[in-house]
């Protein structure tokens, strides 16, 4: 059977998708989104509540949310007896664990039997505690806070935890680099909090190590004050501001103030069926991905809100403790978010595109953010030419090391800014942008895999071992190389033979070979072969954009995949992912079409029923 793809029918699933992203603004004018919910997340807010709530017993103020998220756990257990960490996904050990640990804590074990029974038999045939801590390996982010949470419940013993050295935070935060902390950059909460907790019930048994921390314990805690976010929530994230306050409300610290506040925090972040999210929002993240997928097609009237709320995101004051300088932007609008190498491009790349059509030279107040933008970026860069996520030469954990995905992005942000009309003052700083790029390239020719694929840090596919996803990894780093000069490079031509290999039997892409196709990463394939020039002619990528235009004209192309990753293998997917990456994709084949001159591709606005090809399904 084939099928027709006519100008118009691209234009029709275009206009569409981007009618439905314009709808899915705020009232402000930016985007919001709106992130899975998580039975991590509602797991660990349990705790939390129930650690204060046995300090309180007159107090039945919290009944009714431990009440109701452990009523939404039971409802979202998988059939295999484990729990996924959002809806759609499969069950794992660690949130298997911290769910099966909050029916026990709340004594919720004889009225949901089969529920605490099925789990218990999901835990013991997966590997339990052990297969915890495999899991993260080296990385104690999150290992270490799992176990916690199921020793506060009765279920591990203390003596199995690994004890963080949360002495260490006591130290300016210079010498964090220096002594190679166990938990990344972000977790500097979970490693006061916790490494106290576990030190309150185990303490060491050397002398010296016992009375170091017994004096570290006012000084941390001090130091757990200063970096708490005004609304309560570490990184606006459930699950982190759990840990933080059923830790310290743990050890009978129910009326400090960071467990009040993270309290608060909870209470406000809970959903009407009883559930958390994995985090508040990626209110930033979300509106300059739909920014930079329309491109420069919104209004010069919605432009101005969009412009001057991305500008009062960016960061103009130290962050409290990730010691990152101003200049960045984080995921989200709120107090809990943390400047990054990724949501910072992305801001860059949003501010250029929402520059007014009229104007030949950037405002003032825009050119200066930009620059301090740039300026972020390239002090974050790290010696081997990549760039990590937070901080520049932190540690070896991957969420610290460099990243090809989020060093492409900064690539882009660097030579879309280069690209800009010249200001003299700014020099130097060009001449450093530009060394910059020729280091990012060469690190990202390291890190490309002999198959041509790259692989991304925050995101991942259930279906690949792992958890990779070298589909997602490798489109967006090949967005890097849309410039004509690298169009033709072995890197790029490598990378587009390898989206080719991996394309399913229906046209459509998962995040590798075998994985179910879904419309995000369809979407970026489809974007990514289209940047750096493949045609349309190409019957395996025309065959990607009839994939794609199916969802949208049956409307299943907001259907959601979850490919995101919040801490180590925590999984997420966000209602606007395939909304936006569909945008993208289909609004580049738009206007690839609408500029071309082939006759066998090109068709004029008038004769929309002419064919521009066939595709032959398979």
């Amino acid at each position: 059977m084939s099928e027709t793809i006519s100008y118009q029918r691209v234009l029709s699933g275009y206009q569409r998708a981007r009618e439905y992203l314009l709808d899915a603004r705020t009232d402000t004018g930016h985007w919001e989104g709106e992130l899975s919910t998580s039975a991590l997340s509602t797991a660990t807010a349990i705790m939390a509540m129930e650690m204060i709530r046995r300090q309180r017993p007159d107090d039945d103020s919290l009944d009714s949310y431990i009440e109701q998220g452990i009523r939404w756990l039971a409802q979202h257990q998988n059939k295999d007896g484990g729990w996924g960490d959002t809806v759609k996904s499969f069950s794992n050990i660690s949130t298997t664990m911290l769910c099966h640990a909050a029916f026990h804590a709340t004594k919720n074990t004889e009225h949901y039997v089969s529920h605490v029974v099925n789990a218990r038999q999901y835990i013991d045939r997966v590997g339990g505690v052990t297969a915890v801590i495999e899991r993260y390996g080296k990385d104690r982010t999150f290992s270490v806070p799992i176990l916690t949470h199921c020793a506060l419940a009765g279920l591990v013993k203390w003596k199995t935890i690994p004890a963080l050295p949360f002495e260490l935070s006591c130290l300016p935060h210079r010498f964090y680099k220096t002594v190679r902390l166990p938990v990344v950059s972000y977790a500097l909460p979970a490693l006061i909090a916790i490494g106290q907790v576990r030190h309150h019930f185990r303490k060491p048994r050397n002398p010296i190590m016992r009375l170091i921390r017994k004096l570290s314990i006012k000084r941390s805690l001090k130091k757990l004050i200063e970096i708490q976010p005004e609304n309560g929530g570490f990184l606006e994230a459930a699950p982190l501001t759990s840990f933080v306050t059923m830790s310290l409300a743990g050890m009978r610290l129910v009326d400090h103030p960071v467990v009040q506040k993270g309290l608060a925090f909870l209470i406000a972040s809970v959903r009407p069926d009883g559930s958390w999210p994995i985090d508040t929002n990626l209110a930033t993240w979300t509106t300059t991905l739909s920014v930079n997928a329309l491109e420069g097609t919104i209004s010069e009237f919605e432009k101005a809100p969009i412009r001057d709320w991305l500008l009062q995101q960016q960061y103009k004051e130290l962050h409290p403790y990730t010691a990152a300088e101003p200049g960045g932007w984080a995921w989200t609008d709120l107090p809990g978010g943390v400047p990054d190498a990724d949501d910072t491009p992305g801001a860059i790349l949003a501010l250029l595109n929402l520059q007014p059509v009229e104007s030949e030279q950037v405002a003032p107040e825009l050119s200066s953010a930009l620059r301090n933008g740039v300026n972020w970026l390239l002090d974050l860069q790290n010696s081997n030419g990549g760039w990590p996520t937070f901080c520049r030469g932190w540690g070896t954990l991957p969420f610290d090391q460099s990243a090809a995905d989020i060093s492409a992005h900064a690539l882009r942000a660097l030579e879309a800014w280069l690209s800009t009309t010249a200001d003299p003052a700014d020099s130097d700083l060009r001449a450093r942008a530009a060394q910059a790029i020729e280091r990012g390239f060469h690190y990202l020719t390291t890190q490309q895999r002999t198959d041509g694929s790259w692989l991304p840090l925050w995101f991942g596919n259930q279906h690949i071992a792992d958890d990779e996803n070298p589909v997602y990894g490798t489109a967006r780093v090949l967005a890097a190389y849309a410039a004509e000069e690298r169009r033709s490079s072995p890197q790029a031509e490598q990378a587009v033979q390898f989206l080719h290999s991996v394309q399913n039997p229906d046209g459509g892409w998962g995040g590798a070979e075998g994985a179910p196709s879904s419309v995000e990463e369809t979407a970026l394939a489809v974007d990514a072969s289209l940047a750096v020039g493949v045609s349309l002619e190409t019957p395996w990528l025309a065959q990607g954009l009839v994939w794609l235009l199916k969802q949208v004209e049956s409307g299943t192309y907001t259907e959601t995949t979850p490919i995101g990753f919040y801490f180590a293998k925590l999984w997420y997917f966000e209602q606007l992912y395939p909304i936006i990456f569909s945008v993208s994709a289909l609004h580049r084949a738009e206007t690839v079409l609408k500029k071309c001159t082939d006759e066998k591709l090109r068709l004029s606005l008038e004769a929309t029923d002419s064919p521009i090809m066939s595709v032959k399904e398979k």
